[in-house]
């Protein structure tokens, strides 16, 4: 997994780093299932605004899909929380979505098929 930072007027610690790295690891870990080679690549964009607010943009893109999450608060730990949740959301969505698209491929399938009278079983 690649991961970007571009920070915008804003230094964090390593310890932020580290926390904001291990969020999107664990992220990460929903791909495994897909492809065991698939090559993601995540762009993390930590600004602070005029109010003070830390603004936090995670993007993830993989070979099926890019999925984007953003949020605006006072603490860069709470912005990741919440964009980890909605990214979470997403993902789940979309691995949800494919099986049951599966699930009903698979049953269309079986109402097509006719056993021959002569078959033994």
């Amino acid at each position: 997994m690649n991961i970007r930072f571009l920070f915008k007027e804003v230094r964090i610690d390593e310890r932020t780093k580290n926390y904001v790295t291990e969020k999107i690891e664990k992220l990460g870990k929903f791909f495994k299932s897909f492809s065991e080679d698939a090559v993601i690549s995540v762009e993390v964009e930590i600004n602070l605004d005029k109010k003070g607010k830390f603004r936090v943009e995670v993007m993830f893109h993989t070979p099926y899909q890019d999925y984007r999450g953003e949020d605006t608060t006072e603490f860069i730990e709470g912005s990741i929380d919440s964009v980890y949740e909605e990214l979470e959301n997403q993902i789940h969505h979309d691995k949800d979505r494919i099986i049951t698209l599966q699930r009903r491929g698979g049953r269309s399938l079986k109402k097509r098929m006719t056993i021959d009278k002569e078959a033994r079983f």
